[in-house]
């Protein structure tokens, strides 16, 4: 399919040269391919680019889910699986993914920038499932307030390991997995029941018990 020799090219190019070509016709010319046919699937590099990034959210959630554990997997165990999956595709097109976090995550801290936003949609969906998942099995706390905003939370922690990724210098990006423990444990102490849910279980027996 044509559209897949496009984006593979496009990728390979930048994984070798750690930019993106010049021009359309540049890459389409390497293919023999006429230059309109870039445009059939894509109006841009950058709309590829965001394509490229929802692929590796798909690629690593297959991937972690087909995993012969991952049936028997809490919420915590899926999200870190997920995780360290995905630094690994990321790591194998590491010039690309570099090169697109460096130019992008340091100008925007908090906000996502347009070239994650597919991977963010697919994140999200992925979040939602799962702590769907934790609040039937107790491990997330059911705090209907505040429960419709976890999707979005874990993907403001999604960018800060990307953000951590992008500029750690250490051998195999180590620090990286260890953030991402670091992060995960943070989080579910967060969502998990705490000692919070624990005191409005009592004020709310309290005032029950005075009816």
């Amino acid at each position: 399919m044509e559209k897949d020799r496009i984006k593979q090219a496009y990728l390979d190019y930048v994984l070798r040269k750690g930019a993106p070509p010049v021009s359309v016709f540049k890459l389409t010319k390497k293919l023999g391919l006429p230059e309109q046919e870039f445009y059939r699937y894509y109006a841009s590099f950058e709309v590829l680019d965001r394509e490229l990034w929802a692929d590796f959210g798909r690629e690593a959630y297959d991937t972690a889910s087909k995993e012969p554990v991952w049936a028997e997997y809490g919420t915590r165990e899926k999200l870190l699986s997920f995780y360290y999956v995905l630094l690994e595709v990321l790591k194998r097109n590491r010039s690309f993914a570099l090169q697109a976090l460096r130019r992008s995550l340091p100008r925007m801290p908090g906000l996502t920038p347009r070239v994650l936003d597919g991977l963010r949609q697919e994140f999200e969906q992925f979040a939602a499932k799962i702590l769907q998942e934790g609040r039937q099995s107790g491990e997330v706390a059911s705090r209907p307030l505040l429960e419709n905003s976890y999707p979005r939370f874990f993907w403001q922690q999604l960018l800060f390991l990307l953000n951590f990724f992008a500029h750690d210098e250490s051998v195999n990006f180590e620090r990286t997995d260890a953030a991402v423990e670091k992060a995960v444990t943070l989080s579910f102490d967060l969502v998990g029941r705490n000692t919070l849910d624990s005191a409005t279980d009592l004020v709310r027996f309290l005032i029950q018990s005075r009816r």
